[in-house]
């Protein structure tokens, strides 16, 4: 099972802490979430009761999705809501965009402006999840592995190898793997040591959760990058690391999430190079200027 260091620190945003536990709740406390994400003020007004009315659901139910996103009861609950209220309020006073949702009769300046507001969520609500002590424990790992495999599909297989050409261009040894079956054979001759690397916006991906299981049979260190803490991926996760991307019209496990991914691999890239930092530099300039050459006159 994977670790974390503090999963309910007071300035981990409560609306964050709901979409990452929403999938993996059961059907009734997931219309209590929905109800929460969509009018967090009315909920933070609200007794348990009407909460619970509005929902179709029991006030037991209501404070069973309070504990299962890491809460002592529903008073909790509206105190933290009240607050992220106030922070949306803010927001929309602002004048910035508040959602990423596109409709029809947006011009295309409304378009940019969701996105690239989305985009800096997405890296910003990323950076307030981010466990730094399980972050340092996959540098850690990752910095003295003598062989570090990447794992990923699709979307999440491009940030994979966007991992991969970092870790190469410092000297790391690495290798990226975006097909199941070459993905599971590299993972069958990991050894105790090694660093596997399994990446899944949704966690759900059963090629990349079988492959990290099987690394993690071998003996591997494994980390996995993934939006949903409660993920089928984290059971075979050494190490979670999370991000927090809100999926817009257009753009499902595409964009925001890779925004968010690419994000937190930059991170644990810096991390691995900075342990080795005149040699990383080094590096770098050799592979540029070897690259450079190739720019001509």
């Amino acid at each position: 099972m994977a670790e974390t260091s503090d999963p309910h620190r007071p300035a981990l945003s409560i609306l964050i802490k709901v979409r990452g536990t929403l999938p993996n709740l059961r059907p009734a406390e997931q219309r209590v979430a929905e109800l929460v994400l969509a009018d967090p003020a009315g909920v933070s007004e609200s007794s348990i009761t009407t909460v619970a009315r509005r929902c179709q659901t029991s006030e037991t139910t209501v404070l069973r999705f309070c504990r299962a996103i890491g809460l002592g009861g529903y008073p909790d609950l509206r105190i933290a809501l009240a607050r992220a209220a106030l922070a949306e309020e803010s927001e929309q006073t602002s004048g910035q965009p508040t959602t990423g949702q596109i409709d029809p009769e947006d011009s295309l300046a409304d378009v940019v402006a969701k996105i690239t507001r989305a985009d800096e969520r997405a890296i910003a609500d990323t950076a307030a999840v981010l466990d730094l002590a399980v972050l340092e424990r996959a540098v850690d790992a990752v910095a003295t592995a003598p062989r570090v495999d990447i794992y990923g599909v699709a979307a999440s297989g491009l940030v994979g190898a966007d991992l991969h050409h970092k870790l190469h261009r410092i000297g790391k040894i690495s290798y990226v793997w975006t097909d199941p079956h070459l993905a599971l054979t590299s993972a069958a001759v990991l050894q105790s040591g090694d660093v596997a690397v399994a990446i899944s916006h949704t966690g759900t991906t059963v090629d990349t959760v079988d492959t990290l299981r099987v690394a993690q049979q071998r003996g591997a260190t494994t980390i996995a990058i993934t939006n949903f803490a409660g993920s089928p991926i984290s059971e075979y996760a050494d190490l979670l690391l999370l991000t927090a991307a809100r999926e817009t019209t257009f753009r499902s496990g595409a964009m925001s999430s890779r925004i968010a991914q690419l994000a937190l691999v930059d991170c644990l890239f810096a991390g691995v190079a900075q342990r080795s930092y005149d040699q990383a530099i080094k590096a770098l300039e050799s592979t540029y200027a070897v690259v450079r050459s190739r720019h001509g006159e």
